[in-house]
């Protein structure tokens, strides 16, 4: 089976009322953990590389450790995902790698830093409507901007998505899926307290707008075991926080069809390699951390596909391609 259109997975999880797990990648084993704990849960899984994983991974290699996935996994629904695009050049980057989804976020200037105005964001997200529709692959579009870091996205100051907003965003765009900005932030420091999410913006968007598939970005639940660990061998993450799982599960119901999953991955690698490293100082072979760090992420990434409820979703429905989008955008 190819690599299937992030729309159709995204179409079915709002048929069936479940939230699908969105992880990041930069190398193999968080590639093979992935596949193994979907494999394991029967789930669709979205697979996203942002513009700093393509180069990381000097584009090709990434390409290929995700043609191996397919082939090893002939059977699951997997999406790979374009996270944070930020300009038509990456988009069409990404096309040409065989991505079947990608993500144009136009809530930022260039800079990362800086929010765009309403009419410019339309403006561009349109355009990478325009490009990648005619090759069958999905875009997701982005209204409001979080708080936190990611990679290149820092924006100067956080703002709520605008459910009227939201509905001519999306009908300006023709996005297929929209994430809003509902209180969450990126990275592992996202809040001082007990978060308050604004989960009820979530169930007016998808109210008034029920043919757009809405996302939750910075989602990682920043485990607190996992977090002391890294301090208990040498870390230093005081006070990292993360969304409590059962309030993703909350939007999930309320409409949340994408959940991005970062952070979580890498502070459960992080925490496996200071742990052996601290017990065994005589350890140099990268597979004898590397490994059970696969094992930590595969850990995290099967307990949230469960928690957000895709596990058993997998064999509900054929697949469609990237020439089956093509005839129905086409329409």
């Amino acid at each position: 089976m190819p690599m299937v259109p992030m729309k159709q997975v995204l179409d079915e999880a709002e048929k069936g009322g479940y939230g699908v797990g969105a992880f990041n990648v930069n190398n193999m084993e968080q590639i093979q953990a992935i596949m193994r704990a979907a494999r394991e849960a029967n789930s669709p899984v979205i697979v996203q590389a942002s513009r700093g994983a393509l180069r990381y991974s000097n584009l090709i290699y990434l390409k290929k450790l995700m043609e191996a996935a397919v082939e090893e996994n002939p059977d699951l629904k997997i999406v790979l995902h374009l996270d944070h695009g930020n300009d038509l050049e990456v988009v069409q980057q990404a096309i040409d790698l065989g991505f079947t989804s990608v993500m144009l976020d136009g809530s930022l200037e260039a800079d990362g830093k800086t929010p765009r105005s309403f009419e410019s964001n339309v403006d561009i997200t349109r355009r990478a409507v325009e490009l990648a529709h005619p090759y069958g692959v999905t875009v997701e579009g982005e209204l409001g901007t979080l708080g936190g870091v990611e990679e290149h996205v820092a924006a100067s100051v956080a703002i709520l998505t605008e459910p009227e907003e939201a509905v001519q965003f999306i009908e300006q765009t023709g996005v297929d899926a929209l994430a809003v900005a509902i209180g969450t932030s990126h990275g592992a420091y996202k809040f001082k307290d007990v978060p308050k999410l604004a989960i009820d913006r979530v169930e007016t968007i998808h109210r008034l707008a029920p043919h757009a598939r809405l996302v939750m970005h910075g989602s990682s639940s920043v485990p607190q075991d996992l977090v002391e660990a890294v301090n208990r061998y040498g870390g230093a993450m005081p006070n990292a926080r993360g969304v409590p799982v059962e309030a993703i599960q909350d939007a999930i119901t309320k409409g949340i069809r994408k959940i991005n999953v970062d952070t979580d991955t890498r502070i459960a690698a992080t925490a496996t390699i200071r742990r052996i490293y601290h017990e065994d100082p005589s350890v140099f072979d990268p597979r004898e951390y590397l490994g059970p760090a696969r094992e930590a992420i595969y850990k995290v990434v099967k307990a949230r596909i469960e928690a957000f409820g895709s596990a058993g979703h997998n064999d509900d429905y054929g697949p469609k391609t990237l020439d089956d989008m093509k005839r129905e955008y086409a329409r």
